[in-house]
């Protein structure tokens, strides 16, 4: 691929990723103040969040893997159950990681 079409490509993206928002501003509100939008906005918020801390820690390309990240996200999965302060969340998740990298697992 020519650094021009990698351009090109970069720039429709990004077109259309404005327009995209752009029509995300003119939906008339009268629309969002229904109540069934709302949890419906909420619920696929939630399932799109999932699917993607899912994909990343488990995906390889074509091939799921079980590594460091699976333990990791545990270890923060029971973090948050207890209330912890996000930074420590994230810190107890990068320690379980690195540690058992370090060990050789993942």
């Amino acid at each position: 691929m020519t650094s021009a079409t990698v351009w090109v490509v970069v720039l429709a993206a990004s077109a259309l990723c404005f327009a995209l928002k752009l029509a995300g501003h003119l939906v008339p509100e009268h629309w969002l103040a229904d109540e069934r939008v709302s949890r419906t906005a909420a619920l696929v918020t939630a399932a799109l969040l999932a699917a993607l801390v899912t994909v990343q820690t488990v995906g390889d390309g074509q091939a799921l893997v079980v590594d460091a990240r699976l333990p990791a996200l545990a270890v923060a999965a029971v973090a948050l159950a207890l209330r912890a302060p996000f930074i420590v969340v994230v810190v107890l998740a990068a320690v379980t990681a690195a540690g058992l990298r370090a060990l050789g697992w993942g």
